[in-house]
């Protein structure tokens, strides 16, 4: 094998891509490249820069994840804030439910953590191995099928005259919901946008931030905040387009008092907002999540509303999946990429990936302006949610990552 041919080539070396290399690098005997196109900005352990406003809630199973390749102290040492609670209820009712990680015996539901940490920890892992290749910049522009292998064309330059071959048994698409594998593969992704847009912003509020998250839906969208570390969160406002581009456009002053205005009381005094941004929210799914030689992970196959959280988990279920797979036929020495194996990826994640976009959609609805009957028992369910017993156990358990047909490195 030369230094251009690969077991495995990862494009896209994001949060997904990069955990899926460093299971690979710790648990199966490949050669691996990573392709990405910009590396994130240093975040040194023990620095106390300004936070990112994009942030994740990170599941125990995806933090099994992280302790598997050796990458979760990495975390640890920049920054992550645990919590212990998630409350929910219904902004125009009574309704609610809580959720608390000491009514199922364990010490947390999760951590939330800047993007660019789980990034940069996990980056730690992969640039230590012998095994990883991390390409940077670079990106793919086309491949090529033969019998055993694909090969790549790749370049760092936008405008391809700096052109590269790599070669690889097994191509992964981790590069995003638009990515660039999927579309080459022609596999086909059904999207449908939401009415609502997502406005983001970190926070400093006069109390420090507990170890709950909290969501609150209204008729106008729903309304999250996310604990960070001492008196900081991240704040996620749901609402339609005009409205998010209005809050973004308008004096930090301004900004604050309306969301005093809007958000709940419990969120006690805002002092400041340091940062905002947003996005639009779309559901989407594709057809397939395999081609000949080709897999798909994280948002390259599937995107899902934010309200919970889980489409990061997600994706890292997916990344632990294939690794489990390919580790198999490493150890076997059969074909890491033939159909079968791909077949078992594809009916092992597409499944349940469907069933939490369905949820989550379901959510989505359930809580669009209603009558006032509707309104009622949707409230009334919440309620009744929250005193369910083995059945609330169940969707903790299930939210957290730790039921199911969970990948032995998620265990």
């Amino acid at each position: 094998m030369t230094d251009t041919d690969y077991d495995v080539v990862i494009v896209g070396g994001g949060m997904v891509g990069s955990m899926l290399a460093a299971l690979l690098a710790t648990h199966a005997d490949v050669k691996v490249a990573v392709l990405e196109q910009q590396e994130p900005e240093p975040f040194l352990p023990g620095s106390n820069p300004d936070y990112d406003i994009r942030v994740s809630a990170l599941s125990i199973a995806t933090q099994r994840m992280f302790e598997s390749v050796g990458a979760w102290q990495g975390v640890l040492d920049r920054r992550a804030c645990l919590y212990r609670q998630m409350l929910v209820w219904d902004g125009e009712e009574s309704g609610q439910t809580h959720f608390k990680a000491s009514d199922i015996g364990v010490d947390a539901l999760g951590h939330i953590v800047e993007n660019r940490v789980v990034q940069l920890a996990l980056l730690d892992c992969i640039k230590r191995s012998e095994q990883v290749d991390f390409l940077c910049p670079l990106h793919i522009l086309s491949y090529t099928s033969h019998p055993d292998h694909l090969s790549l064309s790749v370049s760092a330059e936008d405008n391809n005259n700096d052109q590269r071959a790599l070669t690889t048994r097994l191509l992964v698409g981790a590069d995003g919901a638009r990515s660039s594998v999927r579309q080459l593969a022609g596999i086909e992704m059904k999207r449908d946008a939401y009415e609502h847009h997502a406005l983001v912003a970190t926070v400093e509020t006069e109390a420090s931030q507990q170890d709950i998250t909290w969501q609150q839906f209204m008729p106008t969208g729903p309304q999250a905040l996310l604990p960070l570390c001492g008196s900081r969160a991240s704040m996620v406002w749901y609402h339609n387009a005009g409205e998010v581009g209005r809050l973004k456009s308008i004096s930090d002053a301004a900004f604050i008092e309306e969301m005093m205005a809007s958000f709940p009381p419990r969120l006690g005094v805002l002092n400041k907002v340091y940062q905002r941004g947003s996005f639009p929210i779309i559901k989407a799914h594709a057809k397939h999540y395999i081609a000949e030689r080709i897999a798909l992970v994280g948002d390259a196959a599937h995107t899902v509303h934010p309200l919970a959280g889980q489409g990061v988990n997600l994706g890292m279920l997916d990344a632990a999946a294939l690794a489990e797979l390919i580790s198999e036929a490493s150890e076997s020495q059969s074909d890491m990429a033939s159909p079968r194996l791909l077949r078992r990826y594809e009916r092992w994640r597409r499944g349940d990936n469907a069933m939490m976009i369905s949820i989550l959609d379901g959510f989505y609805h359930a809580f669009k302006p209603q009558a006032a009957p509707v309104r009622l028992v949707r409230s009334a369910a919440l309620s009744v949610a929250d005193n369910a017993g083995p059945l609330k156990h169940f969707v903790m358990r299930y939210a957290m990552g730790t039921s199911g047909d969970l990948p032995r490195f998620a265990r």
